[in-house]
């Protein structure tokens, strides 16, 4: 899938030889723990400062582009705003989900009518042999491809190369991850853990010279290595952000022009796209469209929104000869009529990493998957088996809610972390060893004098392991080697984290002040 690309997200600040490196943890994989992934996410200062600024300049821009829609709606400028377009979207994508098979079979009959050519492909080995298979029986050597997470989802460009055919990223962020050996740490951004120092170093390597670190010359250097790869090569790969069924149209939305480079300059061009990215009609792709850019980009809509409706006809001077698109299944199917089917509404715009405090100090690479964030907890171990990412539910999410609130397709993101939660405790999955406590705690406090009294000696705990410099609190002792680390069974809750100050009154004390002070005023 391809998504509309930021500007490039890089810290200046270079990375010393000592500090460690996100991508370590990227090639950890599944088989190691999140939290294992997690505690080397943080130990990377440059990591997190990178993240942590290129996720609140697309914060900042999509707030500011959700504020500016509610103000045009007020004047009767737009069809609702930013809050009933969303809602929109959910009963949109509702209707498709639900009805998939028959969206499916009216998107096929369109592209072939068209001149297109449709491939079902159940996961990744489907897929790999049907681009294999197309791409060898026409002599294809070198193939380019645009941002798409469903290719890095089945792993396409291995596929490919293990059969002798190049695959070129060339959309920015995704060559800089190609140059090294990475995955993408965001669906939107893919390299905003990359400092420019890096970035210089691997354009450098690439073409054999010595590159300073300003955007401009950088982005210059990777402009020329990929205009001569278009013109060479045969073979175009993208995504898709969605397909319009009634039309066929396979819909591209990006801020470079590289997008429609791949699509049209090879002769041939294979669009892989996920079963779930169908929107009814053209009228409903406006909607979508307007939505993903100013959630994803903070823009009103990309600079390049591109429609492809079949290969090349006669007469026209631009376009490939032939067109195949491949909708991949890849577990899809197997989350309909589940709990978890909502999250088939996802658009990938990224917004809910963006707002997420667990991916803001982390990073993408920490959740050892394709998909990071809130959408990577509940999606991942859905496509991917639940048994080899367990722990990603239970450890990477603190239930702020900020996620539900910014999706621009209403997805109960925190509800459905839960309920993987849920399902874990119910397989005996759950290794936190809060079972017992929380349950205890539940019956404890279902009591009020109970749930009085527990609150009463908490504060008074709290206030004395602050004041004794307790590991965690604010006057916690240090040590030349650093502060002492937490130990005991809070040990897990405490590293990473400050016991926050103790209240001064509960609000049971601060509603029964008030209280009385109305009786008193009357």
């Amino acid at each position: 899938m391809t998504t509309p690309k930021r500007g490039p997200q890089t810290a200046t600040a270079p990375r010393t030889a000592a500090t460690p490196r996100p991508e370590a943890a990227s090639k950890a994989g599944s088989r190691a723990s999140f939290r294992r992934r997690a505690l080397a996410a943080l130990g990377d200062a440059q990591l997190r400062r990178a993240v942590r600024i290129s996720v609140d300049e697309a914060g900042a821009a999509r707030n500011q582009a959700v504020a500016q829609l509610v103000a045009l709606a007020r004047e009767g400028l737009v069809r609702g705003d930013f809050a009933a377009m969303r809602h929109r979207a959910r009963d949109i994508k509702a209707e498709t989900i639900g009805h998939l098979d028959l969206y499916l079979a009216q998107a096929a009959g369109a592209i072939r009518q068209r001149g297109g050519t449709v491939h079902f492909a159940a996961g990744a080995a489907e897929v790999g042999a049907i681009v294999r298979d197309i791409a060898l029986t026409r002599g294809v050597t070198l193939a380019v491809k645009g941002k798409s997470m469903a290719t890095e989802e089945v792993g396409l460009n291995a596929a490919l190369e293990s059969a002798g055919v190049q695959v070129v990223e060339t959309d920015l962020g995704e060559y800089i991850i190609q140059l090294a050996g990475e995955k993408p740490s965001h669906i939107v951004a893919p390299a905003i853990h990359k400092s420019r120092e890096e970035i210089a170093d691997l354009l450098g390597r690439a073409t054999g010279r010595s590159l300073p670190t300003d955007t401009p010359t950088l982005a210059g250097v990777a402009r020329r290595v990929l205009r001569e790869k278009f013109l060479q090569a045969g073979m175009g790969i993208s995504g898709a952000n969605f397909v319009v069924a009634e039309t066929g149209t396979v819909c591209l939305v990006t801020n470079e022009g590289n997008g429609r480079l791949t699509t049209s300059a090879p002769s041939v061009h294979v669009a892989v796209v996920g079963i779930e990215k169908l929107v009814p009609s053209l009228e409903d792709l406006a909607l979508f469209l307007s939505l993903l850019a100013r959630s994803s980009t903070g823009q009103k809509i990309s600079v390049y929104t591109h429609l492809i409706t079949g290969p090349r006809g006669p007469g026209e001077a631009d376009g490939p000869d032939e067109l195949h698109v491949i909708f991949l299944d890849g577990g899809r199917s197997s989350i309909l009529g589940t709990e978890f089917q909502d999250v088939l509404h996802c658009i990938r715009c990224g917004a809910c990493l963006d707002q997420c405090p667990v991916y803001r100090q982390l990073g993408g690479h920490a959740y050892g998957g394709v998909y990071s964030g809130p959408i990577g907890a509940v999606l991942t171990p859905l496509l991917g088996g639940f048994a080899e990412n367990a722990d990603l539910p239970a450890e990477a999410c603190s239930l702020c809610g900020a996620c539900g609130e910014v999706c621009p397709s209403a997805i109960p993101l925190p509800d459905l972390i839960l309920a993987h939660r849920r399902r874990m405790v119910r397989e005996g999955r759950d290794h936190s060893g809060l079972g017992l406590p929380l349950r205890l705690a539940a019956a404890a406090w279902t009591r009020p004098w109970v749930y009085r009294a527990s609150a009463r000696l908490g504060r008074a705990v709290l206030r004395i392991a602050r004041g004794t410099g307790f590991p965690g609190g604010a006057a916690a002792p240090a040590t030349p080697a650093g502060p002492v680390s937490p130990a005991g069974p809070l040990a897990a809750w405490l590293n990473g984290r400050d016991l926050p100050p103790p209240a001064s009154k509960t609000f049971h004390e601060l509603w029964r002040e008030r209280q009385q002070h109305g009786r008193d005023g009357q």
